[in-house]
């Protein structure tokens, strides 16, 4: 049985090698279900997951799309052959005798913004080497694709022993659950920032969306030919059919920066449909749209809080293409624990995060003299309280703060938290707009902080600040454009060119 059922929201992905499509379906699902918002009974019954705490529908967001390389469905049943073969998914005698892993291999985090216009996303590599957050079992640390595989392992094994005539679907549903806890957990711990929203598709979905769709045109800088994912391709502009399609967004043998040159497909295909989708009237035309809805609710899932029609109406920059994709950093290329991996800065990384998502406002002009303004009116006071996992960072943030003009408050610790916070009392919003941007955040009024005070609450991924008001930016948070990750995906007429 190909289907899932939307109640039990069981999930799976066919096909080791095809990962990277349901990040791009699920990026596709949600412009579709913004411009369907008329189709009520569509949108609401897609399926829904309560693996994390949902955040709001609308205004400021952060949505991670997720990609599994299991050659399971939606219930735990390993794929038929013939459907495998069909979806070039690879040898059926793979991994785990033919089943594949359960690793998140493709993770997008997109921020889409207050205003609804400029929106970014950042690809994850998926062998980027982290520090795991909320998985079960022993295991710690590792590619940062693992964390989704490993929590599912330990989850499943724990409720075998606990429940030995538990089904085959709980065990799916409730497997999966626990991955996508940890998976979330993670990115937020290697990104700095709070996930809103989650989505994901299955290759299966993303074929029956592409097979919908008419195929769709690309670019290629080469020629290109690797029997492994069936990719087999001319230079230059292109139009390809569903299974093609999964050849282009599945290679990364044979290119010149392998599964890094995968994430620049992924994106370029991305930039491609959102431009057919505006160009070529297919969300006008209600007999497509339909059917395009009627393969998310079989294939999508998204958490249980998201309500996908409070966001449609805001989410104008996924649909008018203002969208910009780019790759997470790398350091370079290590063999850690015995696995050949990407080394990161997760400093770096949470830096040009936060100042790509959250960028400051821009200064007053003219700034006649910076230095000597900023002091002037920094007289507020200044609590830092530390509910992150950084010892002695209050005390450093609150110690540059008053260097800077401001007066020292609280310095201690809090419970524990995800994200970073600014608030303040009143008379102390222009103070607190300041010190939120060295942070990448939104100061916020609270009747609960005394007047004339800010106060910060340090997250979990929260790291020293650049302070100094005279000092130039520094370097650490310019999105490089350089290196294996290279740039950003540009496009000429909607189609990116792409290795």
């Amino acid at each position: 049985m190909r289907r899932a059922q939307t109640d039990t929201a069981l999930w799976g992905i066919a096909g080791k090698a095809g990962y990277p499509v349901s990040c791009i379906a699920a990026a596709l699902v949600l412009v579709i279900s913004g411009f369907c918002y008329f189709v009520v009974r569509d949108v609401g019954s897609i399926g829904s997951s309560h693996a994390i705490a949902s955040g709001p529908s609308t205004g400021a967001q952060n949505i991670l799309l997720m990609g599994l390389e299991s050659r399971r469905d939606w219930n735990g049943n390993i794929l038929p052959p013939d459907i495998l073969a069909a979806l070039h998914a690879g040898s059926t005698q793979g991994v785990e005798n033919g089943v594949g892993g359960n690793d998140t291999n493709t993770l997008i985090l997109i921020h889409i913004p207050a205003n609804g216009k400029k929106a970014v996303g950042f690809s994850i590599p998926r062998d980027d080497w982290v520090n795991f957050a909320g998985t079960v079992g022993p295991q710690q640390a590792g590619k940062i694709d693992q964390a989704y595989g490993v929590s599912m392992y330990y989850e499943q094994a724990k409720l075998r022993a606990q429940h030995p005539d538990m089904s085959q679907d709980q065990l799916a549903f409730l497997g999966n659950e626990a991955g996508r806890s940890a998976a979330v957990a993670t990115v937020e711990k290697l990104t700095g920032v709070h996930i809103d929203h989650f989505a994901e598709v299955n290759l299966d979905g993303f074929y029956e969306l592409a097979q919908v769709l008419g195929g769709v045109d690309v670019c290629l800088r080469h020629a290109v030919y690797d029997p492994n994912s069936g990719a087999d391709f001319r230079a230059g502009y292109q139009h390809l059919d569903a299974a093609q399609a999964l050849a282009f967004v599945r290679q990364r043998d044979g290119l010149p920066n392998g599964d890094l040159d995968r994430t620049h497909r992924q994106q370029a295909f991305l930039d491609a449909v959102l431009h057919q989708l505006r160009t070529d009237g297919v969300l006008s035309d209600l007999t497509k749209v339909q059917a395009l809805l009627s393969v998310a609710k079989q294939y999508v899932i998204t958490d249980s809080g998201w309500n996908l029609l409070d966001f449609a109406a805001q989410e104008r920059s996924l649909t008018s293409g203002n969208i910009t994709f780019r790759t997470l950093p790398i350091q370079g290329y290590a063999t850690i624990g015995g696995q050949d991996a990407n080394a990161v800065s997760p400093a770096y990384i949470k830096a040009i995060v936060h100042a790509t998502f959250y960028p400051p406002p821009s200064p007053p002009s003219p700034p006649s003299p910076p230095a000597a303004r900023h002091r002037a009116t920094a007289r507020s006071t200044v609590d830092v309280l530390n509910g992150g996992d950084t010892a002695g960072l209050a005390g450093r943030v609150s110690a540059a703060l008053v260097s800077e003009g401001y007066r020292a408050g609280q310095v201690g610790n809090a419970s524990y938290r995800a994200a970073t916070t600014v608030s303040y009392g009143a008379g102390a919003a222009a103070s607190a707009s300041r010190i939120a941007a060295m942070f990448g955040v939104t100061a916020t009024a609270s009747a609960s902080v005394a007047a004339g005070h800010v106060q910060i609450l340090l997250g979990a991924s929260a790291t020293m600040p650049q302070i100094s008001a005279s000092a130039t930016p520094s370097p650490a948070v310019v999105v490089p454009s350089t290196g294996p990750q290279g740039g950003a995906v540009s496009a000429q007429n909607g189609i990116p060119c792409v290795n």
